[in-house]
């Protein structure tokens, strides 16, 4: 038995209300809208500016022109279709679509300048970069601030929460919860504002980059003003030297940037699961929800999993493409052609992690009974402060011990120590009377230095530490 047509790809599929976002600009029908889009605006540029012996359109006709955009849907992504299986061509099933809303308005007359000098990569390039950015800035950036002001939240929850630290696994100086999710939000935000600072490319300059044809149509006008105007008119940022190709080194360092993103986002899923393995996190169980099908007790941390996975494949696919799209034979092959199409499966990857994330940090809650309990059995981790304040009262002359940290790693390394055990040890010190009572008076829970303060460094950025 055959099964009815099924999407190949787990975003179109079992993921799709995750993604269904970014396919209304990084589809084939957003790339081609997109493609209707620049080619429209070409031509009332050209007959707006009276160039060829043409005349400016009526508002009605730019209007009615512009609905082709404005009402892009199912017809016209038919029609396109039915003319590409003609043409073999995509852009000129799109320049052909154009045509015919020209003869349906009576504007027959200036079908000729459309696609007027555009090389297919002309279109191709401008559209690129106006479906990416409208994709990047109205779905990506949007799930990603949600995410970000959801850690802000917990960060600053979380500001007093102390907990043991665990640096190569093993009991190290307390820190909060608060600001271990705040080291999270200060690199994230680094990153997002990187993204968010990204020129979005266009060229417009022919067959190789040169002109040629324009010049050949027309000598006295000066085409690189009319490129870069028309370029601009797009909200794009226009380059003058290029080959055939716009090189696509913008998108390389887009997408770059977006999976340096999703390694940090990842590095914060691994550190959410192992906080899960330790119980400083449990886990809220959702209603009707099943974690294993043989072991009724599980709650598994499938958010923080599955937001890894979807990382893992996006930065593959964001790597390959920043690796690939920056390399063109001579003045021009095809091997981005298909690489590009790749886009939206790539931020799709990607905001499903994003969304995952979000979710899965909703449904937990921090355990302070738990952290308590590991502070409380691992006294030796005050060993740190002890010796550091040795140190300074041998600077101060008021001791003579001899290589304090020897002393230290003498008591405590590879063993417990005890509250009542590091109180005696440090009574029998030769140090001030006021440094042994600051240190018997030290606790785990209270050694966390400055950690609660510096999360105000991402809630009030004005504020100083």
């Amino acid at each position: 038995m055959t099964l009815p047509d099924q999407p190949i790809s787990p975003l179109d599929g079992r993921y799709r209300p995750a993604v269904a976002e970014l396919g209304e600009h990084l589809s084939e029908a957003g790339l081609n809208r997109a493609r209707v889009h620049v080619e429209v605006e070409w031509l009332l540029y050209l007959t707006g500016h009276g160039l060829f012996g043409s005349s400016p359109l009526s508002e009605d006709q730019a209007r009615a022109l512009r609905a082709l955009v404005a009402d892009f849907g199912q017809k016209e992504i038919d029609e396109l279709a039915t003319i590409e299986a003609r043409t073999r061509h995509d852009v000129k099933a799109v320049e052909y679509l154009v045509r015919a809303k020209l003869d349906e308005l009576g504007l027959s007359a200036i079908a000729e300048l459309t696609h007027f000098a555009c090389t297919s990569e002309d279109i191709n390039n401008l559209s690129y970069a106006l479906t990416v950015s409208a994709a990047v800035r109205s779905v990506w950036l949007p799930r990603l601030h949600t995410l970000l002001e959801k850690l802000r939240s917990m960060a600053i929850e979380h500001r007093e929460a102390v907990m043991l630290a665990h640096t190569h696994g093993q009991p190290a100086t307390p820190t909060t919860m608060g600001k271990e999710f705040a080291v999270f939000v200060h690199r994230l935000e680094r990153l997002t504002k990187q993204i968010e600072e990204t020129e979005y490319v266009g060229k417009f300059s022919g067959a190789t980059g040169t002109f040629a044809a324009h010049v050949a149509a027309d000598p006295t006008q000066d085409w690189p003003a009319i490129s870069r105007e028309f370029v601009e008119s797009l909200g794009l940022v226009w380059t003058p030297l290029t080959t055939q190709i716009e090189p696509h080194d913008w998108q390389a360092g887009l997408y770059q940037r977006i999976s340096h993103l999703g390694r940090v986002l990842h590095n914060l899923c691994t550190d959410m699961w192992t906080y899960i393995s330790m119980g400083y996190f449990t886990q809220i169980p959702q209603p009707g929800a099943t974690g294993s099908s043989t072991m009724p007790h599980k709650i598994n941390p499938i958010r923080f999993e599955n937001a890894e996975a979807n990382l893992e494949l996006a930065s593959a696919l964001l790597d390959s493409l920043a690796a690939t799209l920056v390399t063109s034979r001579l003045q021009r092959d095809l091997t981005d052609s298909t690489t590009q199409r790749n886009i939206g499966v790539a931020l799709g990857h990607s905001l499903l992690a994003i969304d995952n994330i979000t979710r899965g940090l909703g449904e937990v809650a921090l355990s302070q009974e738990m952290l308590q309990a590991d502070l409380d059995t691992n006294w030796e981790v005050l060993a740190e402060a002890i010796q550091t304040v040795i140190r300074a009262e041998v600077t101060a002359g008021t001791s003579s011990i001899a290589d304090p940290y020897a002393v230290l790693k003498d008591l405590t390394r590879g063993r417990r120590v005890g509250a009542a055990e590091l109180a005696e040890f440090i009574d029998g010190l030769d140090i001030s009377d006021a440094a042994k009572q600051r240190l018997t008076a030290l606790t785990p829970a209270g050694y966390a230095g400055l950690a609660a303060q510096l999360v105000d460094a991402i809630a009030r950025p004005e504020t100083s530490v």
